[in-house]
């Protein structure tokens, strides 16, 4: 029976390394196509990237590669009768299942790790090269488009000369809700500092507009813009899906004190009304912006409770893709490793997905505890059960 485990396993291997090399090679090329088209990238720059956007797209292969995997090894095995032969020799078909489980298992908590630093170590790594190649890229932008333009600022040009902008318009909203500044100069330079997480623009002979506030000025003048995409983001500043799992506690630390702040606020300044009988500042319009923070808080935890249940969701989905790849293969008797595949995740596309989303929109919401996002992974295990055991009794 070692024996027969060992070719198992080792099939099961050679399909499954094969199948995610080739699948993580497409979703690589896809993920730096995107960020080149995105910021402009060099080829210097995307090899740079590589390492970083590797785990993302890991992350989603995986899980699909693992089904696959199953469905073409137990439909081969299915198809040409060894299935039969075992249980005609008096052996359970859960001797060749249950090492493939223990396989999956391990590479769940693989999946989960790749979950976890994808969206953490991963992002600030794509942010780092942004970071140390943002001057070339936006004077590459510059030559090409004549524009640049992010969220936070925008850059047109007649021209680029050299170092040289020929008649720059820039515009940019600063971070802290100040109003929008617009500078037009004749010609202008461009520096970036990675460490100050800034962009210096040096500027000959022309106006700057803050508000409804034009000024002119004939000489050099030198205008500091910081940019969010070079800032280090704190943890209340950060998407909860951009946390890594090691700093969770401290987000929601930080997300309680602001709520218990907030409402000290509002008991503090409803006892002193009462203690002056200024009676209209206890009414509930005097506390709206505090109770909008609150509430956004509150939104916040939610997502932070929910995002490590998440993550383990997706990445032990890999075992119950097996629970069900396998006695469904097995089934078909198919040895055609695509129609396999597909019918294998049919179902899975149709039920996991759908109830797994669904699970996290509720999490999200606060509507229902955490542990609702493992619904789909719960729903597929159990369908996979009730396979196994069909394929145990035939």
């Amino acid at each position: 029976m070692k024996i027969m485990t060992r070719y198992v396993l080792s099939e099961m291997l050679q399909v499954f390394l094969v199948a995610l090399t080739a699948l993580t090679l497409f979703m690589l090329v896809i993920g730096l196509a995107k960020e080149a088209q995105q910021q402009g990238l060099g080829l210097l720059q995307i090899l740079a990237m590589v390492p970083y956007v590797l785990p993302d797209a890991m992350r989603f292969a995986v899980p699909g590669t693992m089904l696959f995997a199953v469905a073409s090894v137990f439909g081969r095995l299915s198809s040409s009768n060894e299935i039969v032969a075992l249980k005609a020799a008096g052996v359970t078909p859960l001797a060749v299942i249950w090492p493939v489980a223990g396989l999956a298992i391990a590479v769940s908590f693989a999946c989960v790790w790749l979950n976890d630093i994808a969206v953490s170590w991963g992002r600030d790594g794509v942010r780092d090269v942004v970071v140390r190649s943002l001057e070339e890229i936006i004077y590459s932008r510059l030559q090409q488009q004549r524009s640049y333009s992010t969220q936070q600022l925008a850059i047109n040009v007649k021209g680029v000369e050299d170092r040289r902008l020929i008649r720059p318009t820039m515009s940019f909203q600063p971070a802290d809700g100040s109003p929008a500044v617009t500078l037009s100069a004749m010609e202008a330079e461009l520096e970036t500092d990675a460490k100050a997480g800034s962009l210096t623009a040096i500027c000959r002979n022309g106006t700057v507009r803050v508000g409804d506030v034009e000024v002119a000025f004939p000489d050099t003048i030198e205008r500091v813009i910081p940019l969010d995409v070079i800032n280090k983001r704190s943890l209340t500043e950060r998407s909860p899906s951009e946390i890594a799992m090691a700093d969770f506690p401290v987000a929601r630390a930080e997300h309680q004190a602001d709520i218990d702040r907030l409402e000290q606020q509002i008991a503090g300044r409803l006892a002193t009304a009462l203690l002056t009988g200024q009676l209209p500042l206890t009414t509930p319009p005097h506390s709206t912006a505090e109770r909008s923070r609150i509430e956004w808080n509150q939104s916040r935890l939610n997502r932070i409770a929910m995002e490590p249940w998440r993550r383990w969701a997706n990445g032990f989905s890999c075992v119950a893709f097996v629970l069900v790849g396998a006695p469904m293969a097995i089934r078909m008797r198919n040895a055609d490793f695509l129609t396999s595949f597909f019918l294998c995740f049919l179902p899975i596309l149709l039920v996991y997905y759908p109830v797994f989303m669904a699970g996290v929109s509720q999490a999200k919401s606060g509507d229902l505890p955490p542990i609702a996002v493992w619904g789909g992974n719960l729903l597929i295990t159990l369908w996979g059960l009730w396979l196994l055991r069909g394929v145990i009794r035939q």
